[in-house]
């Protein structure tokens, strides 16, 4: 692929050397800051950094463009404060010494991460991770820019909405959330500075980061979200799993329409004093304030496991009121205060039962030895036929039935459809919770259980959990030739061969059919892995003059068309 620059401001093509836009006239030196990249940089080949968006623990986050479109992305880039030593001209990251070896553990984790995320994007509600890639020493992940405003600021300017109206704003985060579950991964930054609300109205979630960012003590610079992290976020001793996604979607309804974000759990680790909905506003429905306090319960075994039964239960009041029924047995409540008595009456009560008990011991222990020693004299000795009655008397009562209605035994979900067979089907929904992971599989059907934990006929408590293993069906599948094609077309047969697709309109200068694909970050007959984002390049309008995507962003940088990721943030205007 041809090298080619392009201004991150004005999307114009930039000779190598320039430092400032003949287009724009925008001056590229000295935009950000020393340690960073400079603006213009050009990384892959393809894609032109602008300036610094954020800074976290983890990284920098830069605006940019990619060339061949053009159009607009993100670009995060892996410089952890606490590991990375500064950096030269040469803008090759080095590790301070003694950190070698977390540094490089830790960039592995971020690869690992965003290659995860990308294979499960574009998914509807998650940002599109488009390209991974390592260079100058470190790692950098391309994604889409979806535009929007933070949930942060909508609700700042829009004040509260109904459940209804969350529910309708969040479905696609929890079903982004559910998928990212689905193949291992927590986002555990689920906030509402993290999610952007589009012209739609609809939710997208973003601020992905490794493990190491989102827990305390870590050996990053930790980011944890006061009101919105979960409790078990402050201790590298504590597990994390879905459940502490959980706690955070519960957060963020909670916020939506409370009006305020719930107590940190730090504090509430203390002393818990975060009030239930209801009780901050009398218009949240009792069963939605119920299921947002088994949401955001500080014991993860005590709170809603999976964003199913979250999301359902804020939106169903039947289902919210089982799921209450089939928790309970798990939550324990408060313990109430008792009055202490006066330190002088405590004391006598203590001696004064001492000395009962004492005195019961002792004709307890005598009237027993005299009883013991009476049967001793009189008991002939058992014959060698005879059976021991008091085994006799185990055997027999280990052969009774145990009647426990909360025991049962697992059944068997192997070969089964989940979605057809399992997941929606109430008679095991109400018994017991599934924790679902993705495994390719050339041998069993898309779709169908390869293996579960506890196998069937174990004995398990109803309301267990119970993992199941779910066929992805065959890894490989061989690229279709889609060049030519409609839009519509490509991304069908993409989505037939298990691949997603990724759609960025590219300028046009008459030579193609507009609307349909010109090339494909895929070669024809290669073979690519199942789950693949594939970016689609489409011709334009050929009477269209101006690159694709715009060239100055609105206020609140949503792109034109919304959910399209064409469109750019806020970029300085000077």
């Amino acid at each position: 692929m041809e090298r080619k620059r392009i201004c991150p401001y004005c999307m114009q093509e930039l000779e190598e050397g320039r430092a400032q836009c003949p287009h724009c006239g925008r001056e590229l030196a000295g935009r950000n800051p020393a340690g960073s990249l400079p603006a213009g940089t050009v990384l892959a080949g393809r894609y032109t950094v602008g300036d610094i968006q954020s800074v976290d623990g983890e990284g920098i986050l830069y605006r940019g463009v990619e060339n061949t479109g053009p159009f607009r992305v993100t670009i995060k880039e892996y410089m952890p404060l606490t590991l990375a030593a500064e950096r030269g001209k040469d803008c090759i990251l080095r590790p301070k010494p003694g950190s070698e070896v977390l540094f490089k553990t830790t960039r592995m984790d971020f690869a690992d991460l965003y290659r995860f995320i990308q294979r499960i994007t574009p998914a509807n509600g998650l940002e599109a991770v488009l390209d991974v890639f390592e260079e100058n020493n470190t790692v950098y992940a391309v994604m889409e820019n979806p535009g929007g405003c933070p949930l942060q600021k909508w609700l700042e300017e829009h004040g509260t909405v109904t459940p209804q109206q969350a529910c309708a704003m969040l479905e696609p985060v929890f079903r982004g959330v559910e998928a990212m579950h689905q193949v291992g991964l927590v986002h555990r930054g689920i906030c509402p500075a993290n999610i952007r609300i589009l012209d739609n109205g609809r939710a997208r979630l973003t601020g992905y980061a490794t493990v190491g960012l989102r827990t305390a003590g870590s050996g990053l610079h930790e980011q944890l979200y006061e009101g919105y992290s979960a409790p078990e976020q402050y201790s590298t001793a504590e597990f994390e799993g879905r459940y502490t996604d959980e706690y955070s979607l519960a957060a963020v309804f909670y916020r939506m329409v409370c009006g305020v974000s719930p107590v940190p759990a730090a504090q509430r680790l203390v002393s818990d004093s975060n009030p239930k909905a209801r009780t901050v506003s009398s218009a949240v429905p009792p069963y939605v304030s119920e299921t947002l306090y088994l949401g955001l319960r500080l014991k993860p075994v005590e709170r809603i496991q999976t964003v199913q039964q979250l999301f359902r239960a804020l939106s169903e009041r039947e289902y919210a009121e089982e799921l209450a029924r089939s928790l309970a047995p798990r939550t324990s409540p408060a313990p109430q205060e008792s009055r202490a008595p006066a330190k002088a009456e405590l004391l006598s009560v203590r001696n004064l039962l001492a000395g009962i008990l004492i005195l019961l011991s002792v004709l307890i222990v005598l009237i027993l030895w005299g009883i013991l020693s009476r049967q001793n004299d009189a008991r002939p000795a058992p014959s060698a036929s005879e059976p021991d009655s008091v085994s006799e008397a185990a055997s027999e009562a280990a052969s009774e039935p145990v009647n426990d209605e909360t025991v049962a035994l697992t059944p068997d979900f192997v070969g089964r459809d989940y979605d057809a067979e399992v997941r929606n089907n109430r008679s095991y929904i109400n018994d017991y919770l599934f924790y679902v992971t993705l495994e390719y599989s050339n041998t069993v059907e898309k779709g169908r259980i390869i293996r579960q934990t506890p196998e069937a006929g174990e004995v398990i408590q109803k309301g267990d959990t119970i993992s199941l293993v779910v066929s992805r069906g065959p890894q490989m599948m061989e690229m279709p030739d889609i060049i030519g094609q409609t839009q519509d077309s490509a991304v069908q047969e993409l989505a037939a061969k298990g691949l997603n697709a990724t759609c960025f309109t590219v300028v046009n200068d008459g030579s193609e059919a507009a609307g349909c694909v010109v090339s494909a970050s895929e070669d024809a007959g290669t073979m690519v892995e199942v789950g693949t984002t594939v970016v689609l390049y489409i011709a334009g309008d050929a009477a269209a003059d101006a690159p694709a995507g715009p060239e100055a962003p609105s206020d609140t940088g949503t792109p034109a068309g919304g959910d399209a990721a064409q469109g750019g943030m806020e970029y300085d205007t000077d």
